[in-house]
């Protein structure tokens, strides 16, 4: 077994940062690296990575129940419409980050979503447009960026999102399965390559 390898409860290898937290473990196993296409989904990671800035994905994956119920479930169309008495509601409110910025960020990129929808049909199609050639399965986990990342980043930025640098979009790319990130030996490695394979990009 690698160090970057943990021995999970049922005895299989999986990449070692799940056993970071006890709740890391059932997001690793059922979520992190599946393809997702719903621009729902897509729209709260992209939002919670961008919470995340400066913290632990422990800190906010702990919180997400919370987040989904402050922000209308991410529903970008209802987020979009959020004035200056939401920002201090969701300033008062102790379930999530209280970052003005951040919060004030995510109503932006929910307007920014909107048009996203307009221009290219859905959130799904622009990033699945971007997804990569795969990496070698030796080189999962040994990059925090990308190529890939830093373009989608600049062109978010220029079509006015916040909080999305090259950092936090790599770390989306993982987890939405733009690319299967798990580290070669992992249970789950297969299971998730299985799925892109069966995925159906969005046009």
């Amino acid at each position: 077994m690698s160090e970057r390898h943990w021995t999970g409860p049922d005895g299989a290898p999986r990449c070692r940062w799940c056993a970071g937290a006890p709740e890391f473990l059932d997001y690793h196993d059922r979520e992190w690296g599946f393809p997702v296409a719903d621009d729902v989904r897509l729209f709260e990671k992209i939002c919670l990575e961008g919470f995340q800035s400066g913290l632990s994905w422990r800190t906010i994956l702990a919180k997400r129940e919370n987040f989904r119920a402050a922000f209308d479930g991410f529903d970008f169309r209802r987020v979009a419409g959020y004035g200056e008495a939401e920002v201090q509601g969701l300033l008062q409110d102790a379930g999530i980050v209280r970052h003005r910025g951040k919060i004030e960020a995510t109503i932006n990129n929910a307007a920014r979503a909107c048009e996203m929808v307009e221009q290219e049909g859905s959130l799904a199609a622009f990033f699945w447009r971007h997804e990569p050639e795969p990496l070698p399965a030796g080189q999962a986990q040994t990059l925090t960026w990308s190529a890939t990342s830093e373009a989608i980043s600049k062109t978010l930025k220029k079509r006015g999102w916040r909080f999305v640098g090259p950092t936090t979009v790599f770390a989306f790319m993982q987890a939405m399965g733009l690319i299967n990130d798990h580290v070669e030996g992992c249970v789950v490695r297969d299971r998730v390559e299985a799925a892109r394979k069966a995925f159906r990009r969005p046009g």
